[in-house]
């Protein structure tokens, strides 16, 4: 061959990848798009025939996806399981055949029946696609009779090729597999948003609702620290549970932990755990919530009622992501997702000094506030008939709510929010006893008024007299927690517990002055 001839033929080979390389780069659809690269093939090499083969979702045979020179009817018997024929043998061993004479092989079946053998003398060239050193599949071509210079030229060629589809086979495959991750991931968080939620006792359809639940699925797939916020007894646990749910760690742990019940002693032992003789009692070592909580959810109750001491330890891991257990000298990692809970005003907290400001920032990264039960009466028998059905001897037939009793618990304040009312049905279903019906003697004998509200006790009337007061003096001061704190005789720590008593932000009344 002259130098020119091979000039030439490097070329053409170049043009035939370049060609090969957009076709494939441009599909949406990998399927849609092999017999393209067949007949590119065979226009810049002089083959015959070519296929493709991939391995069937069950692994089980090979299956010829695209063809060129070959019919339909032929295409469809061309199906091999491992180890069957040539296709099937390079399929098996990951090593390419080369096949200068088929009439002269046993393992060439011809299962297509494309080729007269009779009248025409064939060469074939199969080499395997793989993956990662996984065999996903085959390319092969035949042509006339040809010297086995020229076939080893195939080969060569083949080989290059087989590495640009293997190429495309794996975006495909990584694009459909995120894509269908993704249309899965928000089917389902569509369908927690469209459909009446229940989960744990907690259902409901509320515009206030429906908001908690939009931030909750925006939030759930992620690795974000999530901070739920509200009065007690508002579900903040069920929300917590709802995050994790929805998230890519929802088949790992989900650990709960109340900070509030937990002794300041035994801290740092229930939350990062302890070798053992650590501390006199310590007669075995133990996994602490962390631990436990890898790869999966650990939800802080109560992470308002945590001590200076107990702060100082949680930041640190919530910064490095490590820790040592008590007692030991070992630097244990782990990857948990932390959610916190409080009822707590945190911001006052902060400013009162009880709170660590670095924790604060840690923790309220995501914040979502939930509504008391008074701000979603909409929810209100759709819960109550919920907890009915829940307490109720016979779930199928569970009992309903009389016109009266549906009254009484819409005039109803709730100040223990759905926890209250839940306590409250589970009373009524007992109480019920053979009947099918609340009625409003089944409830809880809440005091009523003339407009039908209930009255305020004299604590209550002392609170709110005591918000009243720490609110005038805010907002006179412009919401400088130290110029209220002296117009009311008080430190400013002390300012700071009470505003978090009655969950007061104190930066509001510093905004709302301005406005003014």
């Amino acid at each position: 061959m002259t130098a020119a001839a091979h000039i030439k033929d490097e070329a053409s080979e170049l043009r035939l990848l370049f060609e090969v390389s957009q076709a494939l780069e441009g599909a949406t659809e990998l399927a849609d798009h092999l017999d393209e690269v067949l007949a590119l093939m065979a226009s810049r090499t002089g083959m015959m025939r070519g296929a493709l083969y991939l391995l069937s979702p069950d692994r089980r045979e090979v299956i010829m996806e695209a063809a060129y020179g070959i019919k339909s009817a032929e295409r469809n018997r061309g199906r091999y399981k491992l180890g069957e024929g040539v296709i099937g043998r390079v399929m098996t061993t990951g090593r390419p055949m080369v096949v200068p004479k088929v009439s002269e092989e046993p393992l060439f079946l011809n299962r297509t029946r494309a080729r007269n053998l009779q009248k025409e003398e064939i060469s074939f060239v199969c080499v395997p696609i793989s993956l990662d050193e996984v065999v996903v599949g085959a390319l092969s071509a035949d042509r006339l009779f040809a010297e086995t210079v020229l076939l080893e030229e195939d080969l060569r060629l083949l080989t290059i090729l087989a590495s640009l589809v293997a190429r495309a086979v794996r975006i495909r495959r990584d694009f459909k597999a995120r894509h269908a991750a993704v249309v899965e991931e928000n089917r389902r968080l569509q369908a927690i948003l469209r459909q009446e939620i229940d989960l744990d006792g907690v259902v409901g359809r509320s515009p206030a609702w429906r908001t908690v639940l939009a931030e909750a699925a925006q939030v759930a797939d992620s690795r974000t620290t999530v901070l739920l916020r509200g009065e007690s007894g508002t579900g903040k646990e069920v929300v917590a549970g709802l995050i994790q749910a929805g998230s890519p760690r929802s088949g790992h742990p989900f650990i709960k932990v109340n900070c509030a019940a937990l002794p300041e002693s035994l801290v740092e032992s229930e939350l990062f755990g302890h070798e053992r003789g650590a501390f006199t009692g310590a007669v075995g070592g133990r996994l602490g919530r962390f631990e436990m909580a890898h790869g999966g959810t650990l939800f802080l109750d109560e992470v308002g009622d945590m001590s200076q001491a107990s702060q100082v330890k949680l930041l640190r891991v919530l910064q490095e992501k490590e820790f040592e257990r008590v007692g030991g000298s070992e630097t244990i990692k782990v990857d948990v997702r932390v959610i916190a809970a409080t009822n707590r005003d945190l911001e006052a907290m902060v400013e009162g000094g009880s709170f660590r400001r670095d924790l604060y920032y840690r923790l309220n990264v995501f914040p979502i506030l939930l509504p008391p039960l008074r701000a979603r009466r909409e929810d209100l028998e759709n819960l109550a008939h919920h907890f009915l059905k829940k307490f109720s001897l016979d779930p199928a037939h569970p009992p309903r709510l009389s016109a009266g009793a549906l009254r009484r618990l819409r005039a109803h304040n709730w100040p223990g929010n759905i926890r209250e009312l839940e306590n409250a049905m589970e009373r009524a279903a007992l109480l019920r006893g053979a009947g099918l019906t609340v009625e409003e003697h089944h409830l809880p004998d809440w005091p009523k008024t003339a407009d039908g509200q209930p009255p305020a006790t004299l604590e209550e009337a002392v609170g709110e007299l005591e918000r009243r007061l720490l609110s005038e003096a805010l907002e006179a001061a412009a919401g400088r927690l130290g110029q209220a704190a002296a117009r009311l005789g008080l430190t400013e720590r002390k300012m700071g517990l009470r505003l978090a008593k009655y969950q007061i932000n104190y930066r509001r009344f510093r905004r709302s002055r301005t406005e003014a």
